[in-house]
């Protein structure tokens, strides 16, 4: 298959599509609890992964794993953070409070960078980070109603789905900046590999934390799903997009995962959004729009 621009933008698309129905399904299981439905979706992207990276790469994954380098597990280990923070947070909140907070990950890859690695912060992100905290703190002025399955967390009146959620984003932020990190000392990591390591280690730590297992046979049917089509083959697919596309391309296409799942849950599971999480997500997509846009154009004025 020839790649270009147009088809690795479609491709994004199909990927935030694939992405954006682990909200709705969560919704559609019968009995699994947040740590048994964790460790059933890192199993099966483990598999589906290894598949994946034996038909694109050939024989040896498990033999490059362990050649590979420290940043490689890092990654693997924020991958990790993310998986089951995830899913657990999909069981303390609504779909909507969920996405809309994962969505200020690029603000935190840049406030990161810079803490970390000092690196410049441009006009446009500070600008788009006001913008985004204050949709954050408009959606959550008001306490937020957890949905029922959370009533057991909802100490003190606090927003434990959505604080349990926020650990997402930071995760991909250092998971990022690792990356980048990486790349300047010259070594290269591999996308999937390091979704491999992140799921396996999701799928151990979550595994004791569920025995024993109740999980239905339609429920392990519906995670599996998950797996495959929300994980290993979305994650597969970008890697070929980032051939194509550029960074800011990227973040603004992955947005739709926002959309498409506050659509889907409120569809698919009558999840009907509030009117504070609808406005303050508007801002928060807005500040991610300002901050791509005026970062590309920066970098067209440099490329000048």
């Amino acid at each position: 298959m020839r790649w270009n621009h147009t088809r690795a933008v479609w491709t994004m698309v199909a990927a935030a599509a694939m992405w954006s129905i682990a909200g709705v399904v969560t919704r559609m299981l019968e009995s699994v609890q947040s740590f048994e439905l964790t460790f059933w979706r890192s199993f099966f992207t483990a598999i589906c992964l290894v598949f994946f990276l034996r038909v694109l790469q050939g024989p040896g994954v498990l033999k490059r794993l362990v050649n590979a380098p420290k940043q490689l597990w890092l990654s693997g280990v924020c991958w990790a953070v993310m998986f089951t923070a995830f899913m657990v947070a999909l069981t303390l909140a609504s779909v909507a409070e969920v996405l809309v907070t994962m969505s200020v990950g690029p603000l935190l890859t840049a406030l990161v960078a810079r803490v970390f690695y000092k690196q410049t912060i441009q006009l446009p992100t500070w600008l788009a980070i006001v913008i985004a905290g204050a949709g954050m703190f408009w959606m959550y002025a008001e306490p937020q109603s957890a949905i029922p399955t959370a009533s057991a967390f909802t100490l003190a009146g606090l927003p434990w789905g959505t604080l349990i959620g926020f650990l997402v984003p930071t995760a991909a932020a250092v998971n990022w900046c690792v990356v980048q990190q990486a790349q300047k000392t010259g070594d290269s990591l591999d996308l999937l590999p390091a979704v491999l390591v992140g799921a396996v280690i999701s799928g151990l730590l979550t595994f004791f934390l569920a025995w024993p297992l109740h999980s239905s046979p339609h429920d392990i049917a519906w995670l599996a799903l998950l797996g495959l089509v929300q994980l290993a083959l979305p994650c597969t697919l970008l890697v070929f997009c980032a051939r194509i596309l550029s960074a800011p391309e990227i973040s603004l296409l992955s947005l739709l995962e926002v959309l498409f799942g506050i659509f889907l849950a409120w569809v698919g599971a009558g999840e009907e959004p509030s009117a504070r999480v609808i406005s303050g997500g508007a801002l928060v997509i807005v500040a991610l729009v300002v901050n791509a846009y005026g970062m590309k154009s920066k970098s067209s004025e440099e490329t000048k």
